[in-house]
């Protein structure tokens, strides 16, 4: 079996390509489609990245098993030591926008845990990485998350987590922002420069798999919306949540929650 840093060392180089392939595509009108059922949207792009990354790294590891946004479902991963946990592009949305916060989301896990990551956003030329036990990187040097308190943290998430019935008195002092990459808001609250990020929806284990090891490995908590550690390659593939913030925040926010 590799050791996580060789498989840190495939996955940096394809998001590599990944990027490549995706800046050919971006503001470049890239042919997008609604994948129904509440799944969003999808482009010419996130298949052809889809296709060259599964084609690299399952030549690579061919005993991984393989779990993304844009293949059909594999059961044959549940069995497997290993698995790929893959989100072509994350942040589809964005990427239709011509905006530049859209990132490649790659991870492998052993059993249930996240053991090498890498979230990388090549309009942007962040590439964040991590392996378990070792130090979370952005573009080689060490981050770390912010050790900020919950009046007036600036916390990623979405408008809906306003909502009273989320709260056990009145909502916490926290501002609330907003980036379209859920890979990419863990980072950011890995490294500081947002206080936490925030889901109290299921969150699709794509999503989510790099950027939980990467803002852990900087020293945030990071678990479901219930405190829980997260676990991946699930058969649902979804997580109940995400909370990922310093540790005196995170503890603040797992108080404050209903």
């Amino acid at each position: 079996m590799q050791a996580p840093e060789a498989d840190l060392d495939l996955l940096t180089a394809a998001a590599t390509e990944a990027g490549q392939i995706a800046l050919r595509f971006w503001r470049r009108d890239p042919v997008a489609w609604d994948k129904g059922g509440g799944a969003g949207p999808v482009t010419e792009a996130d298949l052809a990245v889809n296709d060259a990354i599964q084609a690299r790294l399952t030549a690579a590891r061919p005993g991984y098993g393989w779990l993304s946004e844009e293949s059909e479902a594999d059961p044959a991963r549940l069995d497997a030591r290993r698995c790929f946990i893959i989100d072509p592009i994350d942040g589809t949305r964005a990427f239709i926008d011509g905006q530049d916060g859209f990132a490649h989301s790659l991870a492998v896990a052993e059993e249930d845990r996240i053991i090498a990551a890498v979230v990388h956003l090549p309009v942007r030329g962040l590439t964040y990485t991590a392996t378990a036990g070792g130090v979370a990187l952005l573009n080689g040097r060490p981050i770390r998350p912010s050790d900020a308190g919950i009046d007036g943290a600036r916390v990623l998430t979405y408008r809906a987590v306003a909502d009273p019935a989320n709260w056990r008195g009145d909502m916490p002092g926290f501002r609330r922002e907003f980036r379209s990459s859920l890979a990419w808001r863990l980072c950011l609250a890995a490294a500081g420069q947002f206080d936490a990020a925030l889901s109290l929806r299921a969150c699709w284990e794509w999503d989510i798999a790099a950027g939980s090891l990467i803002a852990e490995r900087a020293g945030a908590m990071v678990s479901d919306r219930r405190g829980q550690p997260m676990r991946f390659n699930s058969v649902r593939a979804q997580v109940d949540g995400m909370i990922a913030a310093g540790p005196r925040l995170h503890a603040q926010i797992m108080t404050a929650l209903a």
